[in-house]
């Protein structure tokens, strides 16, 4: 595997996520290695398609010839997969990664099919628009991201795939009003009907409050997922389970504080402190280690069921 691979993949995922780079810190160096570079490759096609740098830049970022993009972003994925020498840093870590852990390519494939909703300016109409979405782009992620650290049930699977579209709808909360800036707006149409707000106005101050309900709705929404997804921790490795615990509060209390924040949430981006980050770092162990004596519980049957 090569230094400069791993060294690129290391300053995408520092620079891109620095809450996904402190959590990645708890795995062992393989699976830490993999992930990051799994990481690359996702943050990579997400830049070209929104034409940002290391996920930074998106008001400013250059959306044009999305097809042409996606398109060749679909042909190295197909190459990767077809086992060509890859130049592209991205490419070949994301190589090397499915093919250490054999992730099949319907995964990738699928979450370039996210972006292609992206590209296209796919309407959201209902509830269940948004979750293909979610799972598409953030889903088959939590997936391959299991399958690295070494998951194989498909219970597993499925509380991997809850957690990725936690992390989405809670992204989709927080950042409502940046994304409707650039013409992109995730929730449901019907959702917006009931509240009065036009999809072009989404953005405009006097929505707020109204917006504020339909964040709280999303964060809301995103709980139940958040407590499946921690019944897959305990049939990961500790220090797997640890690392996705970690990340797992984190991104939990970012959607806390939006539906705290009412309609000041968009005020500026909601994060989480250094503080806050290592009471989740410590709060992660203990979860990691409590999932080990959790009974396992069947995965609620009303939560979004993922494509087979």
């Amino acid at each position: 595997m090569s230094d400069q691979v791993i060294a690129q993949a290391t300053r995408s995922i520092n620079v891109g996520s620095k809450s996904f780079a402190a959590a990645a810190r708890l795995f062992d160096e393989h699976t830490r290695q993999s992930a990051v570079m799994l990481y690359a490759w996702c943050r990579h096609c997400d830049d070209v398609i929104d034409g940002q740098v290391l996920g930074h830049g998106q008001l400013e970022g250059d959306r044009s010839s999305g097809e042409e993009r996606l398109a060749i972003l679909l042909e190295l994925t197909e190459r990767a997969y077809a086992g060509e020498l890859m130049q592209d840093p991205a490419f070949a870590a994301f190589q090397q990664v499915v093919q250490r852990h054999g992730i099949p390519p319907k995964y990738p494939l699928e979450h370039l099919a996210g972006f292609r909703m992206d590209v296209q300016g796919y309407r959201y109409q209902t509830l269940d628009d948004t979750l293909l979405y979610c799972y598409r782009v953030a889903g088959v992620v939590g997936l391959m991201m299991a399958q690295v650290m070494g998951a194989e049930s498909e219970a597993t699977l499925d509380r991997a795939c809850d957690l990725g579209l936690a992390f989405q709808l809670t992204n989709i909360a927080r950042d409502i009003v940046e994304d409707a800036q650039i013409g992109r707006v995730y929730l449901p149409a019907d959702w917006l009907e009931e509240v009065g707000i036009p999809p072009d106005e989404i953005a405009l101050a006097h929505h707020r409050p109204a917006l504020a309900l339909l964040a709280a709705r999303l964060v809301d929404l995103a709980e139940p997922y958040y407590q499946s997804a921690s019944q897959g921790l305990r049939d990961l490795p500790w220090r797997s389970a640890w690392s996705i615990a970690t990340a797992h509060g984190v991104y939990r209390q970012i959607g806390i504080e939006v539906k705290a924040l009412g309609a000041a949430a968009w005020d500026e981006r909601v994060s989480t402190s250094r503080a806050q980050k290592l009471q989740f770092l410590a709060g992660g162990a203990l979860l990691a280690l409590a999932s080990r004596r959790m009974p396992f519980r069947p995965r609620p049957s009303a939560l979004w069921e993922r494509p087979r």
